[in-house]
């Protein structure tokens, strides 16, 4: 994959994901009541609104606050700017390895401006699950890296098992 076609797919999955993640989050915010849950679809969607102090279900979230903000802020924007850099300085590879890089990629973008913007908070809105078996609360831009996660992480085992 070329440069230039490298530059607008990251583009696009950032620009979707920005857009979709903080449209939604301002959805949340302004309709959600804090502490309230709403249920839907036989109770495998609940919407709740959450203000996240830590990382993925809430990990770090009893750190001091100085720790967090240099670990989910500070660091957080190094390893977005390495994972960007990558992204446009590794060799051409296949257009699915810049996807997935691009919604980690992006996904951390999202969160990192709701950080910026809320104090160290991240806006979490979304839980799904069937009866006990449930999800942590999350947003979409959660979604965007898992989902260029577990790309990376599939394509890692393929790459391994091709190896052997």
């Amino acid at each position: 994959m070329n440069f230039t076609k490298r530059i607008i797919l990251i583009l696009v999955v950032l620009v979707s994901c920005v857009g979709c993640d903080q449209a939604t989050k301002s959805i949340a915010v302004s309709v959600l009541p804090e502490a309230k849950v709403f249920s839907y679809f036989g109770d495998t969607v609940r919407l709740q609104l959450v203000y996240n102090r830590g990382a993925f279900l809430g990990l770090g979230s009893s750190l001091p606050e100085f720790w967090r903000q240099c670990i989910f802020t500070i660091g957080a924007g190094f390893l977005l700017l390495g994972a960007l850099a990558y992204a446009f300085l590794s060799k051409p590879g296949r257009p699915l390895m810049v996807l997935a890089i691009a919604l980690v990629f992006a996904g951390g973008v999202c969160n990192l401006f709701d950080r910026i913007a809320y104090g160290g908070l991240v806006v979490d809105f979304l839980n799904v699950g069937i009866g006990h078996v449930r999800t942590g609360i999350f947003n979409v831009a959660d979604i965007a890296i898992t989902v260029g996660a577990l790309i990376l992480f599939l394509a890692a085992m393929r790459r391994q098992n091709e190896v052997r």
